[in-house]
C-alpha cells in the first residue's frame, strides 16, 4: 500500500542527504523558530519538516500537488490528526511487542506477529472507518488516490480473510506438522497442515473414525523430551512464522510511510494555527519556471520574525518580475535584513508546498536557495575577516548552478569601502552571466551607486524608509541609493537618551582617554 501524500509517485524519504549548506540557511534564515513551531514538541515532526523545507522542489507541478493536499489538511485538520494518531499508535504499539521478544525461535516470533497484526487489523479497520467518513470531504488528488486505496484494499473481504488466517494461525487445537526421515533418521521436508478440527464439521466429527495414531506422552521431568518437542513445533512453524512476520513488516511499512509524509502536514497545521492566533497573513504562493524571472509580494514578512513577536509585524511590497539582481540599501535597522530573511524563508517553504508569510506571492522557483552573510571573528585567529568570507564564498560558488538565488547580507564590508566594493561588483557580475539571482543586502554607496548609473531593467533598487524625523517604519520601497545609512540616528537614540549623570562620567572618561 503506497501512501503517496507528499509526491504523485514516490515516497518520502525524511532520512536522505540534506544540502550541503544546510546549516548556513538555518542559521541565516531562522529556520529553526520554523521548525520548533512546527513541530510543537514532536521530535519526529521536527525532522520530517526540517527535510521537507530542505529539500526543496523544482516542478511547479510537484509544487501544486502538495499544496492541494496540504488545502485539504487546512480544512479538515481534525481528520489529519486522526491520521497521525493513527500511524503514532500503530509504531508506538509495535515497539512495545518488539521489546517483550527474549527468543528469536520461530515459534515465539509467530506468537509476536499475531499480537503484532492483530493490532494492526484493529488500526486497519479504524482507518476505514475514517476514509469512510470523510473521504468524501477531501478534493485533492492526492488524498481522492490515498482513500480510494482504502477502500479498494480494505474492504470486508479482507478483514474477515485475515481474521480467519489469524485465528487458524493461534492454533487452539494443536499443531498438525508433517515430515519425512532423511539420512541418519533425521526429520526433513517439515509441512504445516491445516488443523483437522477446524477443516471438519461438528457432524463429520461425531460420526468419522479418527485416523489411526501413536501418542507419546512427554514426563513432567523430562527437559530434553519439551525441548525435542519444541525443535520439533520449531521446524513446522518456521515457514508460517516468516511469512507473518513480512507480512507484519508490510503493514508497519505502511503506517512508517503514512506518519512520515502526515508529520509534514501536521507541522504546517501547527505553524497555520499560530500565526493566525498572531492575526497574520498567509497565503499559497503561485510557483512558476525558473525563466523568465518573477518575483512579485504583497504583505511579506518575516515568518520567524513574527513568532517571536508579540506586536504585529510589518509586511513589503515588491514588484520584482524580470529582475535578476536586488540592491537593498537604506538606515540602518530599518528592516532590510528581515527583508532578506522574508525572501529565503518565503522561498524555501514555497518551495516544498507549503503556504508563505504574505498576503500574495508569486515568484519563480530557484535550483537551490544560499546565504553569504557576515559571520563573527575568527576567535582561533586563523583567518582574517575579509579572507573567511572569501573562503565561504569560494566554498558556495562550488555549489551554485543556473537559477539558484543567493542572498548576501552586507558581505564583502571587512576591507574598505572601494575594496570591497569591487570584490563585490566583480563575484556579482560573475554571478549575473550565469544567471544567478541575486538580492544584495549592502551599506557600500560606491556598489550601489555603480550599479544604479547602469540603469538596466533588469535591476530593482530598494531602501529602508526612514522619515523626516528618523523614525523607521520597517518598509521597503523602490529608490536609489543614498550616500548615508543614518548612523546618527541611532548614535542620538543611545547618547541622547542617556542619564545626565551617565552621560557626564562617559564624556570624563573619554577625554580621560
Amino acid at each position: 500500500m503506497k501512501v503517496l501524500l507528499m509526491y504523485a509517485d514516490k515516497d518520502f524519504d525524511h532520512e536522505s542527504e540534506l544540502p550541503p549548506n544546510h546549516q548556513d540557511l538555518a542559521s541565516d534564515l531562522g529556520l529553526d523558530t520554523v521548525w520548533n513551531q512546527m513541530a510543537q514538541g514532536d521530535g519526529f515532526v521536527r525532522e520530517v519538516a526540517r527535510h521537507a523545507t530542505l529539500e526543496m522542489l523544482n516542478d511547479p507541478a510537484e509544487i501544486g500537488y502538495r499544496q492541494d493536499i496540504l488545502r485539504d489538511c487546512l480544512n479538515h485538520a481534525s481528520v489529519v490528526r486522526e491520521l497521525y494518531g493513527i500511524a503514532v499508535e500503530a509504531m508506538e504499539r509495535e515497539k512495545r511487542e518488539y521489546f517483550g521478544l527474549f527468543s528469536h525461535s520461530p515459534t515465539t516470533i509467530l506468537r509476536r506477529s499475531l499480537k503484532v497484526m492483530q493490532i494492526f487489523v484493529e488500526l486497519l479497520k479504524k482507518l476505514k472507518r475514517i476514509s469512510v467518513a470523510h473521504s468524501r470531504l477531501f478534493v485533492s488528488a492526492g488524498f481522492n488516490r490515498f482513500f480510494a486505496m482504502i477502500d479498494e484494499d480494505l474492504g470486508e473481504e479482507y478483514f474477515a480473510h485475515v481474521e480467519h488466517q489469524l485465528q487458524e494461525l493461534q492454533f487452539r487445537h494443536g499443531i498438525r506438522i508433517s515430515a519425512q526421515l532423511g539420512k541418519g533418521n533425521k526429520g526433513v521436508h517439515y509441512v504445516l497442515h491445516k488443523s483437522r478440527q477446524e477443516s471438519r464439521s461438528w457432524f463429520q466429527r461425531l460420526t468419522q473414525k479418527a485416523e489411526p495414531g501413536y501418542t507419546i506422552v512427554i514426563a513432567e521431568r523430562d527437559d530434553a523430551g519439551f525441548r525435542a518437542l519444541a525443535e520439533l513445533q520449531d521446524q513446522g512453524t518456521n515457514l508460517v512464522a516468516n511469512a507473518l512476520a513480512q507480512a507484519v513488516d508490510h503493514v508497519l511499512g505502511f503506517f512508517v510511510r503514512m506518519r512520515t509524509e502526515v508529520a509534514f502536514y501536521m507541522g504546517c497545521i501547527n505553524l497555520r494555527d499560530e500565526l493566525v492566533r498572531k492575526g497574520t497573513s498567509i497565503c499559497f504562493p503561485e510557483a512558476l519556471s525558473p525563466s523568465p524571472r518573477h518575483f512579485t509580494c504583497r504583505g511579506l514578512y518575516d515568518v520567524s520574525l513574527a513568532l517571536n513577536l508579540a506586536a504585529p509585524i510589518t509586511g513589503n511590497t515588491v514588484h520584482g518580475d524580470g529582475k535578476n539582481l536586488v540592491l537593498i540599501t537604506g538606515a540602518n535597522q530599518g528592516g532590510k535584513s528581515t527583508f532578506l530573511r522574508s525572501v529565503g524563508l518565503s522561498q524555501l517553504m514555497m518551495q516544498c508546498g507549503m503556504f508563505v508569510p504574505a498576503e500574495e506571492y508569486r515568484a519563480s522557483v530557484c535550483y537551490g536557495v544560499f546565504t553569504h552573510y557576515r559571520r563573527e571573528e575568527d576567535a582561533s585567529m586563523t583567518h582574517g575577516k575579509l579572507d573567511e568570507e572569501l573562503h565561504r564564498m569560494s566554498q558556495l560558488a562550488d555549489r551554485l548552478r543556473m537559477h539558484s538565488l543567493v542572498l548576501f547580507n552586507e558581505s564583502f564590508a571587512a576591507t574598505n569601502e572601494r575594496e570591497g566594493s569591487e570584490i563585490a561588483r566583480q563575484i556579482i557580475d560573475a554571478l549575473l552571466e550565469q544567471q544567478v539571482t541575486v538580492f544584495f543586502v549592502t551599506h557600500a554607496y560606491t556598489l550601489a551607486r555603480g550599479y544604479y548609473d547602469r540603469r538596466l531593467d533588469s535591476q530593482l533598487f530598494l531602501r529602508a524608509e526612514r522619515k523626516q524625523d528618523g523614525t523607521r517604519t520597517f518598509k521597503l520601497i523602490e529608490g536609489e541609493p543614498l550616500e548615508t545609512s543614518y548612523g546618527e540616528d541611532l548614535y542620538r537614540e543611545i547618547f541622547e537618551s542617556a542619564v545626565p549623570g551617565e552621560w557626564a562620567g562617559l564624556k570624563k572618561a573619554n577625554n580621560k582617554g
